[in-house]
């Protein structure tokens, strides 16, 4: 009844991703082992489009959070959101870390 798209999916396989897929409420738009490259976009109802990256170059994990708001409300959304960010992607790259 609530909850959007994420909590009636399932993922394709626990191991491999591939382009397409879905993962939780976001879609799988690039992924490749070769380049230690995954990009995702978020299918969950917001005021604009957003985008998450993890990369691995020379051993180090980057993770990059990109949105594209839409009007007022969507950078509304943003700047109110924004604070919470520092703990949610610090405590999922150190979840990330902990079982890779």
């Amino acid at each position: 009844m609530s909850g959007g798209v994420g909590l009636r999916r399932g993922r394709r396989d626990d191991q491999h991703l591939a382009a397409g897929d879905s993962l939780d409420f976001w879609r799988v738009l690039y992924a490749s082992k070769e380049e230690k490259r995954l990009l995702l976009y978020a299918e969950m109802k917001l005021p604009g489009e957003a985008w998450l990256e993890f990369k691995i170059q020379d051993g180090i994990l980057f993770q990059t959070a990109t949105f594209r708001p839409l009007g007022l409300l969507g950078r509304l959304y943003w700047y109110s959101v924004l604070p919470f960010h520092g703990f949610i992607f610090r405590g999922m790259i150190g979840n990330i870390a902990k079982t890779g």
